[in-house]
């Protein structure tokens, strides 16, 4: 494996190719629903090809903590990237976000929050974003309380 500009191998694009195994009723284990790599917004490159034509989820970093079912409800059949608001740097998402939404058809836009106000911050990106884009895409905000319950 070659490393990358950034140094890292682990930044490498690739997408997850689901696993034939017994259902989560037979095995008590849930699948993952996660199907590319990489997930961080900043390391997700606006030319990944799983981007095209893709349902694009953008999560707040703790919302897969807090909402237990995130991977049934929130990723399965979509593209996740995730950020977090309050820790990241985030003065590149908007222009990054914009790009992802200019470069490639993009079906539709969820984020999950969490109901702490800096994670508003990520909503506000994402819509930034889009009206940037200049295109016309479904945007949904969803909100998880920290009880891990779901707000609207």
């Amino acid at each position: 494996m070659s490393k990358l500009a950034c140094g890292c191998p682990g930044s490498q694009v690739r997408t997850v190719e689901a696993k034939e195994t017994a259902n989560a009723e037979q095995t008590g284990r849930l699948q993952s629903e996660l199907r590319q790599w990489p997930t961080q917004l900043h390391l997700v490159p606006p030319s990944a090809p799983w981007l095209q034509n893709a349902d694009l989820l953008i999560a707040a970093d703790c919302v897969p903590f807090a909402y237990a079912e995130f991977h049934r409800d929130f990723i399965k059949g979509k593209v996740l990237v995730n950020a977090c608001p309050k820790l990241d740097d985030t003065s590149p998402y908007v222009e990054k976000l914009t790009e992802m939404l200019r470069q490639n058809d993009i079906r539709s836009l969820t984020v999950t929050i969490m109901e702490v106000p800096c994670c508003r911050g990520l909503a506000m990106m994402a819509q930034q974003a889009l009206q940037a884009s200049g295109k016309d895409i479904p945007l949904e905000v969803v909100v998880i309380g920290v009880d891990g319950e779901r707000r609207n």
